[in-house]
């Protein structure tokens, strides 16, 4: 897992949002010193912990983690079949999809 990696789009996400670091710590219960060492992925944080930092910043834990994932960085045998172009579509509609989920209206 790249906690780094992590730690950035959880930083990203938060200034999309226009929150401060200690709002979104407040939102997901932790301390503000722990929350900053996430976003700068020197400290791990728990799958709760994870949980709750996505709730506060109203995204999935899919979103956060999806380069942590094996299947999102890993060929599936299925992806051989599908031309460049039609990957690249489908990533495409999954993005819309990920804008548009009415989960987190």
């Amino acid at each position: 897992m790249d906690y780094l990696r992590l730690g950035q789009r959880i930083r990203r996400q938060r200034k999309l949002m226009g929150l401060t670091q200690k709002e979104v710590a407040e939102r997901a219960g932790i301390s503000l010193p722990f929350y900053g060492h996430i976003e700068r992925g020197t400290r791990k944080a728990s799958l709760e912990t994870t949980v709750d930092i996505a709730n506060a910043l109203g995204v999935s834990t899919d979103m956060l983690l999806q380069d942590s994932l094996d299947v999102m960085t890993k060929p599936l045998a299925s992806d051989a079949c599908l031309s460049e172009h039609s990957r690249a579509l489908l990533t495409d509609i999954v993005g819309v999809l990920r804008e548009h989920d009415v989960s987190r209206a």
